[in-house]
């Protein structure tokens, strides 16, 4: 039965339960990916013979989030009315499917994270977007940034998204080259602090293929490709902040989870040179940092978001449809003429001390390992980021704090921890006094794991921001995923 949209069908039970029905089952039609008539695999076989069978590939959930692609095959009277049912169905997704992609340009890292990304898509992905009838322009990346100059420089009018086979780098490779070539494209200057960017039109799609996935994990709800790849066909739609980093006016980079200085920024660059052991060189470096316990001196400045319509630790989780994210929309319309460019006729707050770790996370930046995140109730969409500062504690305290990023606690309940939700950030280094730059020298572990330098590094989405002295602009849903965000209840 076809209804509403949804198309329901009930399982017939076995001869010997009389009198029963089985289960029905119902499926909304934007989650159909593809109907044909014939049965299944076979009907390639039996193209050219009629059949009154008609077979309906959709989405089944097989958990709270892991989707999977099931065949279901109807009998009819008849090979007109199979014929009928196809045509119907087919005419009903087209209808409502406007937003599926037809063409996509792909680029797959053979490299990166596990090294699987090209079997993957060969075995898994292609045969699903084939499927689809979606049209498929591969490129295999030879080096760094190869995906971002191509984006840079080819013609996209002929594609409804980019999608990246990877891990995080590849996918911020993506979110560079289509930020940077939208703006070219409309003549913004995104080097100006104060610049509106222009939101990008592209949707972008990401196949899991890396060692953490932060991204996918913070938007799908788990890195899984098949679950990401039907996202993609069904052209779900999941707007996305994005954070701009500036250091004396001129732009660094762009990120959509992490930029944190202090430990974030040592582990990331204490792991540099350790590359050869692979994913577990997070692990160690992360280990001989704690050890170190490094502190850092500094002015953050921030400019608070309002409070009336949410905070970070309301325990409101952003979930798919969610009203938070939603609303600003419409908030930050009516506010188009008092955007960033009037930021500094603002008040902004400032805290100046010592701190163990200065972060801004546009997402919750959930992972495998971190099921709630940096933020647990950071909104995707809603035009801020929370703000982290972890101030002067000693190792037992901040091992503390990070074991509650794994242990469901509330990680932002501790005397030294504080959080702010936040549209912009400035972070202003001070040297130290000779007298405290020695006594570092000499702490207990400096021999073991290095003496505190005078300032730390930026950590932006897993790259290197060598400088210390940085500010943060938060432009709203300036990108669109191919998702829908985790689907659930908005409380935890």
């Amino acid at each position: 039965m076809l209804q509403d949209n949804c198309l329901s069908w009930t399982f017939k039970k076995n001869q010997c339960c009389w009198g029963k029905e089985g289960p029905t089952i119902s499926v909304p039609v934007n989650e159909i990916v593809s109907v044909c008539q014939g049965e299944g695999e076979k009907q390639s076989k039996t193209a050219d013979a009629p059949s009154n069978l008609f077979t309906v590939y959709h989405i089944s959930r097989k958990s709270a989030q892991r989707w999977t692609l099931e065949a279901t095959t109807f009998t009819t009277q008849s090979c007109q009315e199979a014929h009928n049912w196809t045509q119907v169905l087919q005419d009903r997704i087209q209808s409502i499917g406007a937003e599926r992609p037809r063409k996509l340009l792909i680029f797959i890292n053979p490299y990166g994270g596990r090294g699987k990304a090209t079997r993957i898509y060969s075995t898994k992905i292609c045969p699903l977007f084939q499927l689809a009838g979606i049209e498929r322009d591969v490129i295999e990346t030879t080096r760094a940034n190869h995906a971002r100059d191509y984006i840079m420089e080819m013609d996209l009018k002929e594609y409804d998204g980019v999608v990246c086979v990877g891990g995080d780098g590849m996918f911020s490779e993506l979110l560079h080259g289509l930020v940077k070539r939208t703006q070219k494209d409309s003549g913004v200057c995104e080097n100006k602090e104060e610049a509106t960017l222009t939101p990008c039109k592209l949707r972008i799609g990401i196949i899991p293929a890396g060692s953490t996935d932060c991204v996918c994990f913070a938007t799908v709800g788990i890195n899984d490709p098949v679950t990401s790849a039907l996202h993609i066909i069904i052209g779900d739609t999941q707007p996305m902040d994005v954070c701009a980093s500036y250091h004396k006016g001129h732009l660094m980079r762009y990120s959509v989870s992490l930029i944190g200085y202090g430990f974030f920024g040592d582990v990331l660059q204490e792991s540099e040179t350790m590359r050869c052991i692979g994913p577990f060189r997070y692990d160690l470096s992360g280990f001989k940092m704690v050890l170190s316990n490094r502190t850092y001196n500094g002015t953050v400045e921030f400019l608070e978001a309002d409070d009336s319509h949410s905070h970070p630790r309301d325990n409101t989780r952003c979930r798919s449809g969610c009203l938070i994210c939603s609303e600003s929309s419409e908030r930050l319309k009516e506010d188009k003429d008092t955007d960033s460019q009037d930021y500094e006729s603002e008040t902004w707050q400032k805290i100046s001390g010592s701190f163990v770790a200065v972060n801004v996370t546009g997402m919750s930046s959930a992972c495998p390992k971190s099921q709630d995140g940096l933020s647990p109730t950071a909104h995707l969409a809603d035009g801020t980021a929370d703000l982290i500062l972890v101030q002067d504690c000693n190792m037992f305290q901040f091992l503390r704090h990070l074991k509650r990023h794994t242990n469901k606690k509330d990680q932002f309940a501790l005397p030294y921890v504080k959080v702010h939700r936040i549209r912009a950030m400035r972070f202003i280094p001070e040297k130290l006094e000779d007298e405290e730059a020695a006594r570092r020298r000499k702490g207990l572990f400096s021999s073991l794991c290095g003496a505190t330098p005078e300032t730390s590094s930026w950590n932006c989405d897993g790259e290197i921001l060598d400088c210390a002295e940085l500010s943060v602009r938060v432009h709203h849903q300036l990108v669109q995923l191919f998702a829908r965000g985790i689907e659930g209840t908005s409380c935890s």
